[in-house]
């Protein structure tokens, strides 16, 4: 859990940039982080959000790693080209977004890379911010492998049929009857999308199906409230919300 470490203990970590093969067979840049040691190890795969393969999500993935756990982010926004993050995200918003499968692609390639590794338990989860949430959930239903997900607000779960897209032809919610393993949600009530009606429905839908789920719900906090760099930022909120994930993957990847 956050900060229940012994100051006398070793501690080390590897952390760099990695090529795994993506959708389609791409070469897809990746950030990877480790832990020093034998091992084993559970894994986990973070997907990056809407403002691209940023700082923050590299400093996620050392989070996770100073917890005992393999990270791995794909760079899902690679074939828009490299370059600043904000960019990117401005590229890949104006083309109207990475394509769903593309995602799964690359997901399921960082899934194959950490799962082949000598020093992993063989349990990976898999958790997203945002878009990131989204796509976080429907890798947990579309891909075989993951052993937990975490959604992390993630909008656009529940979309009418006139506001599908090329990219999104689906929406998210179409896929829960296959969704495969744990999954926690926290979400913040004054988040706009999602709404918290619309979380409602998510839930709904998640307990008509009888799948395992956990939500919390944060009063006073919206959308990306973990997000330091920003006015949203709900610093009691956010901390919380890291030991339910926290505990969440000990529970069901360690």
């Amino acid at each position: 859990m956050w900060n229940d470490l012994d100051t006398g203990a070793y501690e080390g970590m590897i952390a760099e940039t990695v090529s795994i093969k993506g959708y389609g067979g791409d070469d897809v840049l990746a950030y990877f982080s480790r832990p020093i040691g034998e091992g084993p190890y559970p894994a986990v795969v973070l997907i990056p959000h809407m403002p691209g393969w940023d700082e923050m999500y590299r400093e996620m993935a050392r989070r996770f790693t100073q917890h005992g756990y393999i990270a791995i982010c794909p760079d899902i926004y690679s074939r828009i080209g490299t370059g600043n993050p904000a960019e990117i995200a401005r590229k890949a918003m104006e083309s109207g977004g990475v394509a769903d499968d593309s995602v799964m692609g690359d997901t399921e390639g960082a899934l194959n890379a950490v799962r082949s590794l000598p020093y992993g338990n063989g349990k990976v989860g898999v958790i997203g911010t945002c878009s990131g949430g989204r796509h976080a959930f429907m890798a947990a239903c579309r891909i075989d492998g993951f052993s937990a997900a975490v959604d992390c607000w993630g909008g656009r779960i529940i979309v009418a049929q006139a506001d599908l897209t090329p990219n999104a032809p689906v929406s998210a919610i179409d896929y829960a009857p296959s969704l495969s393993c744990p999954l926690l949600g926290i979400f913040g009530d004054e988040d706009m999308n999602p709404t918290p009606d619309i979380v409602n429905q998510f839930e709904e839908a998640l307990k008509g199906l009888e799948k395992d789920y956990e939500f919390h719900r944060y009063p006073g906090a919206g959308h990306g409230f973990w997000y330091y760099n920003a006015e949203m930022y709900r610093p009691t909120a956010a901390m919380d919300a890291w030991e339910k994930v926290f505990a969440f993957f000990e529970n069901n990847l360690k």
